[in-house]
């Protein structure tokens, strides 16, 4: 089988597995409503990276490693999970805080692109089931015959590349209501809401088992 011949069929569970909630859906969500379009996209960015890590560490044989390794996992899931609740318990201050003005600019400072950043790519590294799906994901799609490194890489920039449309019209398209988040009540709303929801995903990684 050709490997163009696999792309529709990847495209479309690459479609289905990132429309589901999740830590990093939060997190777009919450980051395009609080600081704008602008300030969502170091975070999708960050997200993205550490997708490619897993999907390249997958190709290699590390992923295998670290979802064979009783430590490895427990260590990473533990790691995961403290990050989203630290991510959650931000929210949850921020919620608490004065608000900025509903017309101040969303846009962040460098240091903010740099820390938004971070947190994606923490988010998507320290999750340790990312590590296991990629390793039964992508050798669905490789075709026979073709190396699994090269094909993992290749279909894992694709699947990158289509993330990132997806998750940037979503910023852009709640980054539009921005000045409606920004506002006092509802961004206090918004923070505690997402705040409970990341608390949350951090305590199911915590408890979940493989």
């Amino acid at each position: 089988m050709d490997l163009l011949a696999v792309l529709p069929a990847f495209a479309l569970a690459v479609v289905l597995i990132s429309a589901s909630p999740g830590p990093a859906m939060a997190l777009i969500l919450r980051r395009a409503a609080v600081r704008g379009f602008r300030g969502a996209v170091p975070t999708v960015l960050g997200l993205e990276a550490g997708l490619y890590v897993w999907a390249l560490s997958a190709a290699a044989g590390l992923a295998a490693l670290v979802a064979a390794s009783e430590v490895a996992f427990l260590v990473l899931r533990v790691a995961g999970a403290a990050f989203l609740i630290h991510l959650g318990i931000k929210a949850w201050r921020s919620a608490w805080r004065p608000a900025a003005p509903a017309d101040e600019p969303p846009a962040a400072p460098a240091t903010g692109w740099a820390a938004a950043f971070g947190e994606g790519l923490l988010v998507m590294l320290a999750n340790p089931k990312a590590a296991a799906f990629m390793i039964a994901f992508y050798p669905q799609f490789v075709p026979e015959g073709r190396p699994l490194f090269g094909t993992t890489a290749l279909l894992a920039v694709f699947q990158v590349a289509l993330e990132t449309v997806l998750y940037l019209s979503l910023a852009a398209a709640v980054g539009r209501a921005g000045g409606w988040f920004r506002r006092s009540a509802v961004r206090r709303r918004l923070d505690a809401i997402s705040g409970t929801v990341l608390v949350a995903l951090g305590v199911r990684m915590a408890v979940d088992g493989r």
